[in-house]
């Protein structure tokens, strides 16, 4: 299996052998301004190979598969609605794919809502902007209004 490994803001990378867990800690700073995917194999000292990938995001993605709705504004004024599903989420946005064709726009605004699979059942409501599409897949993130919630938090990091 290959393993994310986040580079800090230091341009730092730590690679973590999955067999014996020696880790080592490496500059990455040729990496970090490439504009795609970057997998780096990997030898470790106890002699197992293996992959890693690295992750330039700030903030942890969690794999997610959580259906809600949305409703499309622009300039202010709702447009469009739908449904959609949650692909992943993180403390600063979420990955979404919409259901239907849509006309979104990077820059446009959104209001998202969909349920947690946590124990509550727990319904986040937030802005958020568009800032990449590809395909029915949209990248956006939290509107600036929009604290991280304790319930997203506790859900991210369980």
């Amino acid at each position: 299996m290959t393993e994310k490994v986040y580079i800090t803001s230091q341009q730092m990378a730590t690679f973590v052998c999955p067999k014996c867990s020696r880790s080592k800690t490496v500059s990455v700073s040729d990496y970090a301004h490439v504009d795609k995917l970057i997998k780096v194999n990997v030898k470790c000292p106890c002699g197992h190979a293996y992959t890693s990938i690295l992750e330039k995001r700030k903030q942890y993605r969690k794999t997610s598969n959580l259906p809600g709705s949305y409703i499309h504004y622009i300039d202010g004024r709702p447009v469009n609605r739908g449904l959609m599903t949650v692909e992943d989420i993180s403390a600063n946005g979420l990955k979404l794919k919409l259901n239907a064709s849509h006309n979104c726009a990077v820059g446009d605004q959104m209001q998202v809502e969909f349920n947690l699979d946590d124990k509550h059942r727990t319904v986040i409501t937030k802005r958020v902007i568009v800032r990449n599409i590809n395909g029915p897949f949209i990248g956006a993130e939290f509107g600036p209004a929009e604290a991280l919630d304790k319930a997203l938090g506790f859900y991210l990091f369980s």
